[in-house]
C-alpha cells in the first residue's frame, strides 16, 4: 500500500491513507479516486448533509467484501470534526453523530471509505422534526426503475394536485426516490400517515403494479413504496451519495423529464450514472435538488381535504383504512425483534 498523504483542505490537514486500494473491483475504482469524487461533488452535497446527523456505510476492503453502518463517530476523529448527541432508547446511551458540516470532514469521511452516506430527514437541533417526506421506490424482480418510474409520476400527480413540489433522484441502485420538501414546522406522525395513505391510494388504484406492505413475497414484479423511511429512527441514502454496487454509481437528482423519458424508451441506462458523469451533470445543471433544502411547503392536514373531491378524498380514506389496520387486535401475538445485524441490499 501506498505512503499516507498529508493535504490541506480547507485549512485542515488530513492524513489520507491507502488511496491505491481497490474498492470497486469491477471497475478499478480505487479509495483516491472515491476521495476525489467527494471532494469535487462537495458543494452541492454539503448543503444536503450540513447539521444532519448522519450515518455512514462502510466498505473498508471493498464494495465486495463486508461492511458495517457507523452511527457513533469513531473516537479517533479531529477535533475539528463536528458531533451531535442523541440519546437511544434502544441502545440505552447516547450516540454521537457525525455532521457533515464541510469539505474537510466530508473527506476525513471517504478516507474512512464511508462509501454510502446515509442522512436523517431532521436537523440535529429539532429531530423530531422532519425536513422532507420522501417515498422510496423500490422494485421487486423482475421489476426494475423503469416501472419505478410509472409509479413516480402517478405520485407527481397527486402532488401537483395537492400544490406540492417533488423532486426524483435515482436511488443508485435499483430504484427511484421522490423527495416533497417542507422545511416548515411538521411532524414524523404527520409525514408517516401522508405518506402510508398515498401508497395505500396508489396500491389500491393499481394493484397490478404497486404494494404497499414490505413482505418481501408481496413484491416479486411490483414497486413497493417504502413510506416507512418517514421515520426519526430511519436514514435514506443521500443525494449524490456513491453507492455500494458493481460500479461507482450515484443516487443522482433527476428531473421529472428525464422520468418520463426513460418510461417512454423503457431504458434503465438512461437513469444509471457513474461518478463521471454525475460531475459533469452538476457542472451543466446545478443542483437539481437545491430546492429540496430551501423550498417551504406545508403538507394538507389529511382531516382537512376530505371534501375537496378527487385524490383529496381518497387520500383521507386511504389514511382512515390504514389507522383502522393499525389498531390492536385481541390475542394478538408480540413481533419477533428485528436482527440488528447488517444486511446487504
Amino acid at each position: 500500500m501506498s505512503k499516507p498523504q498529508v493535504v490541506e483542505i480547507g485549512g485542515r490537514h488530513l492524513s489520507l491513507t491507502n488511496v491505491d486500494k481497490v474498492l470497486y473491483p469491477a471497475a478499478g475504482f480505487t479509495k483516491g479516486q472515491v476521495i476525489d469524487y467527494y471532494a469535487r461533488i462537495a458543494p452541492v452535497l454539503v448543503p444536503h448533509l450540513a447539521e444532519h446527523p448522519l450515518t455512514l456505510k462502510r466498505y473498508p476492503e471493498g464494495v465486495d467484501h463486508e461492511y458495517f453502518f457507523e452511527k457513533n463517530a469513531t473516537k479517533h476523529r479531529p477535533d475539528w470534526v463536528k458531533t451531535t448527541p442523541v440519546w437511544s432508547e434502544g441502545n440505552r446511551r447516547t450516540i454521537n453523530y457525525l455532521l457533515a458540516n464541510d469539505l474537510p470532514t466530508l473527506v476525513w469521511i471517504a478516507n474512512l471509505a464511508g462509501i454510502e452516506l446515509h442522512p436523517s430527514l431532521s436537523l440535529a437541533k429539532d429531530l423530531s422534526t422532519p425536513c422532507s417526506m420522501v417515498f422510496d421506490l423500490d422494485p421487486g424482480p423482475p421489476a426494475n426503475i423503469i416501472h419505478c418510474c410509472q409509479v413516480g409520476l402517478w405520485l407527481r400527480e397527486i402532488f401537483d394536485h395537492f400544490g406540492l413540489q417533488s423532486f426524483p433522484k435515482t436511488s443508485g441502485s435499483k430504484g427511484l426516490q421522490i423527495y416533497v420538501p417542507l422545511n416548515l414546522p411538521t411532524s414524523y406522525d404527520a409525514t408517516k400517515t401522508f405518506a402510508h395513505a398515498l401508497a395505500r391510494l396508489l396500491e389500491d388504484e393499481h394493484k397490478n403494479l404497486v404494494v404497499s406492505d414490505m413482505k418481501k413475497e408481496l413484491r416479486v414484479g411490483k414497486v413497493f413504496v417504502d413510506w416507512s423511511q418517514n421515520d426519526e429512527h430511519k436514514t435514506t441514502v443521500s443525494v449524490y451519495s456513491l453507492r455500494a454496487r458493481e460500479h461507482p454509481t450515484v443516487s443522482t437528482p433527476v428531473t421529472w423529464d428525464e422520468v418520463e423519458r426513460a418510461l417512454k424508451k423503457k431504458d434503465a441506462g438512461l437513469l444509471t450514472f457513474e461518478t463521471g458523469e454525475v460531475l459533469d451533470r452538476v457542472h451543466k445543471l446545478g443542483d437539481l435538488h437545491a430546492p429540496v433544502v430551501t423550498l417551504k411547503q406545508k403538507l394538507p392536514k389529511l382531516a382537512g381535504v376530505a371534501d375537496s373531491g378527487g385524490s383529496a378524498s381518497k387520500v383521507e380514506l386511504a389514511a382512515s383504512a390504514g389507522a383502522d389496520a393499525g389498531k390492536p387486535k385481541k390475542k394478538t401475538q408480540g413481533r419477533a425483534p428485528t436482527s440488528k445485524r447488517a444486511r446487504k441490499v
